[in-house]
């Protein structure tokens, strides 16, 4: 790929993502697979204004190794160190990068059990710590090409031409155009018109049907906002762009409001595995039941990570005649899928779609319906007939999607 286009998207990553400006530190976190672009990513965050810039890189098959030889109680232990290590964040709250170009089956094979009930008992010493952090810093997760990852999506060419081939789909969807930036002030207005037209409506709730099966209705929280694109952070009020790509408009649903059964629509890669042609059913919030081609067990153990993790976290809007739904990609990459089409997620909800969230504690926002959870997932339900509904506050109702698409236009 042209030098000169990866410095546009790393310029893209580092000015419009993270928002990176005069005296930001910096965190990268990379895999081992493009070592180049990141060399380019950490020259464009300096010139946007880093003071300091660290690059923290990880290697899934190390990760593979680490699940099968430690024993559960070593994987699990949070060292001093790594707590020192995320208090220093919490003290100086850094902005984070993630890229992602892991191989999607490069866990496949692990002890799954024992992994979980590793990050469970981790989580207990992390979680207090980031709930501190929580829309307190800017942060943006990009992707990049792996090898493995690219020759999932282009089996038939050469390892070369995959990861070619998987840079320009990238650009594609993530509007690397001749000016990426003035895309994406356009692309976020867009987002934002949409947003307030949803806010102006008084949603109760949200009713989803597809001839696949999908039938299912969503209670929304009274205070909470439909969000897109862009946000702010606490304290500082800094813009950025959480997501490279992202084309929906979430909300966080009312926790334990959920009834009916929901069809996924494309595959989800978790933890390095896939799970593939599965639907979950709902009763008063909870999912109570299963069922997968492939992955049911994982399936399984992701909804039963903690108490909130069988419950809704976001239902996002995302029109089937998206730039990545257009590709005809499949990215096998929640990063690009769940940007391809409608999708909700299990687990932990957003506080900032609360009202007033910045004068609320943690608790407050939970006791007024956000999901609290270890986990966020996101499963992708969009479909070319997908029809969404809203049930209004004055008892009428408002088509949001017909036909896979928005229902509305804004100008």
């Amino acid at each position: 790929m042209k030098k000169t286009e990866l410095k546009k998207y790393a310029s893209l990553i580092a000015r419009t993502g993270a928002g990176i400006t005069k005296g930001d530190e910096v965190i990268i976190q990379a895999e081992l697979d493009q070592p180049e672009f990141v060399e380019i990513l950490v020259a464009e965050c300096y010139k946007a204004g880093a003071k300091k810039v660290m690059v923290e890189w990880s290697h899934q098959p190390l990760q593979k190794l680490h699940v099968r030889y430690r024993t559960q109680k070593v994987l699990g232990t949070v060292e001093d160190w790594e707590v020192a290590k995320l208090r220093h964040r919490l003290d100086r709250l850094p902005a984070m990068i993630y890229l992602l170009s892991e191989d999607p089956d490069g866990l496949a094979g692990i002890n799954q059990e024992k992994n979980s009930k590793a990050m469970q008992s981790r989580f207990k010493v992390i979680k207090p710590i980031r709930d501190e952090m929580e829309n307190k810093y800017k942060w943006c997760i990009a992707a990049v090409p792996g090898k493995k990852w690219a020759k999932k999506m282009f089996p038939g060419v050469s390892s070369y031409r995959a990861v070619e081939m998987l840079w320009q789909a990238i650009f594609d969807t993530c509007r690397v155009t001749d000016d990426p930036i003035a895309e994406w002030d356009r692309h976020n207005k867009d987002l934002a018109d949409r947003c307030e037209h949803l806010n102006s409506l008084g949603i109760e709730s949200l009713e989803y049907k597809s001839k696949n099966g999908t039938d299912l209705t969503v209670g929304m929280i009274p205070d909470c906002l439909f969000m897109g694109g862009g946000e702010y952070t606490l304290g500082k009020n800094e813009y950025f762009n959480p997501n490279i790509p992202t084309e929906e408009i979430f909300i966080t649903p009312m926790r334990g409001k959920a009834e009916g059964i929901v069809y996924a629509t494309k595959p989800l890669s978790y933890r390095g595995e896939l799970i593939e042609n599965f639907s979950i059913r709902f009763e008063d919030g909870k999912a109570v039941e299963v069922k997968a081609e492939k992955g049911e067990d994982l399936l399984r153990q992701m909804i039963s990570m903690d108490e909130g993790a069988a419950y809704l976290g976001e239902c996002a809007l995302v029109p089937y005649d998206s730039p990545i739904n257009n590709s005809g990609l499949l990215f096998y990459n929640t990063l690009f899928d769940e940007n391809a089409c409608c999708h909700l997620a299990v687990g932990n909800g957003f506080s900032n779609c609360l009202k007033n969230f910045e004068n609320m504690t943690l608790e407050e926002c939970h006791e007024a319906g956000i999901n609290d959870s270890m986990i966020h997932v996101d499963f992708m339900i969009g479909s070319e007939d997908l029809c969404i509904t809203a049930h209004l506050k004055d008892g009428s109702t408002a088509e949001i999607f017909k036909d896979g698409n928005w229902a509305f236009e804004v100008k």
